[in-house]
Formats: structure tokens, sequence, C-alpha cells
């Protein structure tokens, strides 16, 4: 039999004395962090029960094993299936204990970062839990994708919930099963953990009971100071939103004026992070008079403000006071995810008035049809609307960082794990990050507005039917004749290229579906001067979306400069700059000040 193998890491004894102290530290650490999640319950603060993602899942769950277990001879398979992959395993471990070299059974996907250390393949140990994590959950969805009598929108729940518990599970997330985070913890003599579970008390918290994840340096940003700084004025305010005009960077500028309507979901400085990366500073500097609307952070007196409040006294009062600070009735607009479908609710409202006063219009992102809607639609069934909507009519509003997390848990083994071990459990601060500050800085939701958007959007989708009603509207998006700039990013999660392709199809005027690469935000914040991804071009959304992009024009760099081209296409007409203000009186520099609300 050949020599076992050797590991070639150093073995580096702990120091018995520092471990001790540390040990010590660590419980008094997990002290604190218990205490603080159980502070609201003491306090009468937060109801004594799980979850109800957790009641949902269980649910989920027992209903695919229900149908599994009605088909033995397919349970019977499955279990032989299983065993024979970790009878191999098991095979091949121990021919690895040997010396010998073998195939593995199960490999990790290139791109999944959470097995890159060398250990997971040269220790035959690690080597193991590797594989066998691997093979269970392959297993595990396996048998969810392929068990009968399971409707559509269960089987998308359960695998939805499976893959977030095969991530919480994964062995690169503990200590004793992770060989990285063994030699960092013997290295440091658990001072890692001490320091991880430092900060874990203080993120337990800062969310009042529950883990608000800790995924940037915030101490290194300010809004005003540092994020959103493109000089410019607040020229209106009303109680669901400011009016930003921003202040002209070249002599003469397009005669038709911008309004961008961001989602309220989120704060609209994504669209100015910072100078290199805004969009916003970059139109000024391409000559157009921009407005945008920052949505107020609502709290339990806007509790009754409906989807038709947004679109009344938000949008279409903004195009009032766009009239008033340019002295043009006519507008573009862009709308970002729910800030662009709230645009096509509105234009087509506008269109049953015949109001054009948006006479073309530019969409991020956005869904008019969700019958392709992705992985938010697990949440979106009567049963979990209805308790989302009994927690927002108790206090008047959904919490910031419910959308927040649901955010995250699209992306797990991005968003969340990879934080969880760096932060928690190696102890190291996150790096200050602008776009993570920006998801961190969440928004409440009106109970009336959300409530409305989940039903008539997610569960129902009226809109694209032709059956969503606004302030007494049966609204036709056929009825839209502008001209339609429909851009979608090829990886998002939140809004899929496939959804905003087939939404393209409801409009009655021409539309130009563009494909960015990269995901929801940085397919759309992808600057002109340091692009990091492609987009293709390829006309109307004819066919399906793999036909398009099989015919469509491949274009390196960024499509900011396609767009504003689009842009002077549809009014090339040039007026000389104009000041922030007009007729309006000026309120407060940019960003203004609901920006700066905090949930």
């Amino acid at each position: 039999m050949s020599e076992p193998v050797v590991h070639e890491q150093e073995t580096q004894l702990p120091d018995l004395e520092a471990l001790t102290t540390n040990t010590a530290a660590l419980m008094e650490g997990l002290g604190r962090a218990t205490a603080a999640s159980l502070k609201p319950l003491e306090e009468g603060k937060a109801p004594g029960q799980p979850p109800e993602e957790l009641s949902d899942m269980a649910k989920t769950f027992g209903a695919v094993m229900e149908n599994l277990t009605a088909d033995p001879e397919k349970l019977v398979m499955a279990q032989t299936a299983l065993t024979r992959d970790f009878v191999n395993l098991w095979a091949g471990t121990l021919k690895k204990l040997g010396g010998e070299a073998v195939e593995p059974i199960a490999t990790p996907d290139p791109s999944d970062r959470r097995f890159k250390d060398p250990e997971w393949n040269s220790n035959p140990v690690f080597d193991f839990i590797k594989q066998a994590y691997l093979i269970t959950t392959r297993w595990a969805e396996d048998i969810v994708h392929k068990t009968n009598g399971v409707d559509d929108h269960t089987r998308h729940k359960a695998e939805f919930y499976l893959r977030q518990l095969s991530s919480a599970l994964a062995p690169s997330n503990f200590v004793v099963t992770n060989p990285e985070l063994i030699r960092e913890t013997v290295k440091q003599n658990g001072d890692n953990l001490v320091r991880g579970m430092k900060m874990l008390a203080e993120d337990i918290e800062a969310g009042n009971g529950r883990l608000k994840l800790r995924q940037s340096d915030d101490s290194k940003f300010k809004v005003g100071e540092n994020m959103a700084t493109t000089p410019g004025k607040v020229v209106f305010r009303n109680d669901l939103f400011e009016l930003i005009q921003y202040t002209p960077t070249t002599e003469s500028v397009f005669k038709r004026p911008l309004l961008i309507v961001p989602p309220w979901i989120n704060k609209f400085y994504i669209l100015d992070l910072n100078p290199e990366k805004s969009f916003i500073r970059w139109a000024v500097s391409q000559g157009l008079t921009v407005f945008v609307i920052s949505w107020v952070n609502p709290d339990e007196r806007l509790a009754e403000k409906s989807f038709g409040s947004y679109m009344k006294e938000g949008v279409m009062t903004a195009l009032d006071q766009v009239e008033k600070a340019c002295g043009e009735r006519e507008v573009t607009a862009i709308g970002y995810c729910v800030g662009g479908t709230l645009l096509s609710v509105t234009m087509a409202y506008m269109a049953a008035h015949n109001d054009h006063r948006i006479a073309s219009a530019t969409l991020f992102t956005t869904q008019v049809d969700f019958t392709n809607a992705g992985d938010l639609k697990v949440f979106a069934d009567e049963d979990q609307i209805k308790q989302i909507e009994d927690r927002m009519y108790a206090r008047g509003y959904l919490e910031g960082s419910s959308m927040a997390n649901a955010f995250n848990m699209l992306r797990p083994n991005d968003l969340i794990w990879p934080y969880v071990v760096n932060v928690y459990l190696k102890g190291q601060a996150p790096f200050p990050f602008d776009l993570l500050y920006w998801n961190s800085d969440s928004t409440r939701m009106p109970a009336a507005n959300h409530s409305f958007y989940l039903r008539n959007c997610y569960l129902e989708n009226r809109l694209s039917k032709g059956e969503m009603e606004v302030e007494g509207i049966k609204l036709d998006l056929s009825k839209i004749k502008a001209p339609i700039y429909n851009l979608a990013a090829r990886e998002d999660h939140i809004a899929p290229a496939k959804s905003v392709f087939l939404g393209s199809r409801f409009f009655g005027g021409p539309v130009d579906y563009v494909l960015a690469g990269s995901g929801h935000i940085a397919g759309v914040v992808n600057p002109a001067e340091k692009p990091k991804y492609q987009y293709w071009t390829g006309g109307k959304a004819v066919g399906t979306l793999d036909d398009w992009i099989s015919k469509a024009e491949e274009h390196p760099g960024s499509w900011w400069p396609h767009w504003i081209k689009w842009i002077e296409t549809q009014a090339p007409e040039k007026v000389p700059a104009r000041k922030p203000g007009g007729k309006l009186k000026t309120l407060a520099d940019a960003p203004g000040t609901y920006v700066r609300m905090k949930a």
C-alpha cells in the first residue's frame, strides 16, 4: 500500500492560555448576542412565534414529501441512488487515504467560491465532507424537481426553500468543517471568533433583535458628502416626495427635460452613488435637464397612501412641477424597477385621459407582466400575502428590512453566507462598499400601496391583462403609443430578462428591447467611462428571448452612449441651459432631506 498523503500545511499549536481567555470572551459575547435577540420579546415588541417563512417552508416540504411517499417505487429509487453515491464516495475516500488518485463523485460548480481553499481537495477528510454535501443537496434538488403531483408554485417554493437550506448548511459555514476557518482559529487562538461574536451582537442590537447582516463598513459613507453628490436643488416637496432638479454643466441642453422615477422600495441615489458611477451626473453632462423624484421614507401616517396616490400625488404632480420649472409640457421619463411599473401605470392612466405629456420613456429592469417574475413569486401566494398584510396593517407599513432580506435570499451564496463567514467567523470587518451601503439603506412601504402592488402584479398579474384598475380607470398598456427604450439585464434575479422581454409586447408604440450584461444593479450602473459589461441590441422583442439573443448584436462597453443617441433621436432640439427652479422656489440643496430619513 502507498504511503498516506501528508498534509502540506504546517501544524500550528494554539496558545492554550490565550485560547482559554478567548473562550471566556467568546461565551461572554454569546451571552450579549442572545440577550440582544431576546430583548424585543421580553419587552413585548416581538411575537413569541417563529417567522412566517418557517411555517410556510414546513408546509411546502410537507406537500412534496406527501406526493413522494405516494409513489413508493420512486422513493426507493431515490434512496438507492443516494446510497450508491455514498458507497462510492466512501470507497474513493479510503483509496485517497491510501495515497491513490481518485476521480471525485461530485465536484462544485466552477463559479462556487465556497470550496476554493486547496484543502477541500487535498485533504481526504474535507474532500469527503465537501462531496457528501454536494451529493446530498443535488439529490434533494432532483427529488423536488421530479416529484409528480406537485403544482408549479409549490415546486418553485420548494426549490427556493431548499436552496436556502442547502446554502445555510454548507460545511463552509462552520468552523469545525471548514479547513480555512480551522487554520485561522488555531493561528489566532480564537481571537477571530471573539471579534466576530462582538460584531454579531452589535448587528443583532442594530436590527432590534434580528440580525442586520453587516455587508459593508457603513461608517465610511454619508449621503450628501461622498454619496449622492451631484449638484442640484430641491424645487418641490409634498408628503410623498421631494423633486430634485440638477444644475446644468453644459451651455445648452435638450429642450425636452428628463424625469426619473426611481423605486420607492430603495432610495434614488443608486443612480448617483459617486461621481464615477453616477448615471445622473453623466446624464447632466450629456445636456439633459434632469429631475429626480426622491420618495419619502413613509411611516404609519402614510399607511393609506395607495398605488393611485403614488401615481397622482407622485409622478403626475412631478410632471406639473417640471412644466413650471422649465416651461415644457412634454418630457422624457425613466422608471427603474417598480418605479418603471409605476411609470407604465401612469402612462396608461394618462393615455386614457388623452394626456401625452410623457413623450418617450425608458424602463430600467421593469416588469409589466409578471408571468416570469422569478424567485420573488415565491412570496406571492394568498396565504403569504395575507400574512404580510396582517403585519403591515398592524403598524401601517412594511419594514424596510423585509424587502432587503428577500432580495438577499435570491442569491444567498453571494449576499448572505460569505458575509456570515468573513465577518462573524473570520472576524474581519467588511470593506466599505458603496453599493452594499445603499442596499442596506432600506425604506418602508405604506400598507395600502404595497398590498395593491403584491396582489395586482405578482399574485394576479392584472396589468398586462388589461384588468388593473387605478383611480376608477381600467388600464390598457396598448394605449401607450410613446416610444420606449426597454432595458433588461441578462443575469437579473429581480426582474428577469425573460420577463422584461415578454412585457415589451403589451405596449402600443415602438419598443426597443436592449439587454445589458450582469444583473439588476450592475447592468444599469455600468459607467460609460469605465464600463465592466457589454450590451446587446436587436430591436423589437419578437419570438423567444433566446431567438432574439441569437440574432442580436453584441456591443462592448456601456449602453449609456447608445441610450443618449436614442434620446437625441426622439427630441434633438436644444435650448440654453436652465438653472434649477425656474418659477419654483428652491427649498434645499440636493440630495434633499427625504433621502436621509432612516428606516
